[in-house]
């Protein structure tokens, strides 16, 4: 009986970080697309909403502390919800980089970036399928799946350089320009990021099966958006 209702409790977590992955992977969409808009009203809520995601990452966290605590998991069952812990750390990251879109979306006051949010798009796109992929086998518990997904972030790294470089050329074209230049660079990394984190959650993944942490080669910098003054 007991190990039927670890089972379950199990799957009823998965069900929730399954749930999570959606609220995340949605605000990253809304987020874009308000780049894309400059819709402040919606930026605005993508900013407040962002309590939501938090929220839920807490409650899921207070649900596997507490099966930690009373259901005594042997080893792999351990493994499983430590990388669970980590997983929704990642989701409420990647939560937290559609609030840095939005607060950039906020300080263009709708004015457009120096150049198309095209690839801003496409990077926000296979950042998504990645993590939509990296769910998948986390909740199938397939290592090989997820070994696969962090070769897609080439994608991801090559959009970012694309950026990197219009932006420059718009800022030395016309230097008026640099702080919204700078506010895209922000948004590019913020992406960026995005896709590296999916990549973590693949390593959990991997290490739920194996016992080994097996890390994929990206860059861990600094990683939120600060930007002061009034919204």
């Amino acid at each position: 009986m007991p190990r039927i209702t670890l089972d379950r409790q199990i799957g009823n977590l998965k069900d929730e970080i399954l749930l999570l992955g959606s609220l995340v992977e949605q605000a990253m969409m809304n987020a874009v697309n308000t780049m894309r808009s400059g819709d402040l009203h919606a930026a605005r809520k993508i900013y407040e909403d962002d309590s939501i995601i938090n929220e839920k990452r807490f409650a899921i966290e207070n649900a596997i502390l507490i099966i930690m605590a009373t259901q005594h998991p042997m080893a792999r069952d351990l493994r499983l919800l430590a990388a669970m812990l980590e997983i929704i750390n990642e989701l409420e990251r990647m939560g937290d980089y559609a609030k840095g879109l939005a607060k950039i979306t906020i300080k263009l006051h709708g004015q457009p970036l120096p150049i198309s949010t095209a690839k801003f798009e496409q990077m926000a796109t296979q950042g998504l399928k990645m993590l939509h992929n990296a769910l998948t086998a986390f909740v199938e518990g397939n290592p090989n799946k997820a070994s696969l997904i962090p070769i897609e972030d080439d994608v991801v790294d090559k959009l970012y350089s694309d950026i990197y470089r219009e932006l420059m050329e718009a800022m030395i074209k016309d230097p008026t320009l640099i702080d919204h230049a700078n506010l895209g660079m922000w948004a590019a990394h913020n992406l960026e990021r995005l896709a590296d984190r999916v990549t973590n959650i693949c390593e959990r993944t991997i290490f739920i099966s194996t016992g080994e942490m097996m890390e994929f080669d990206h860059t861990d910098d600094e990683d939120e958006l600060e930007l002061d003054g009034d919204s």
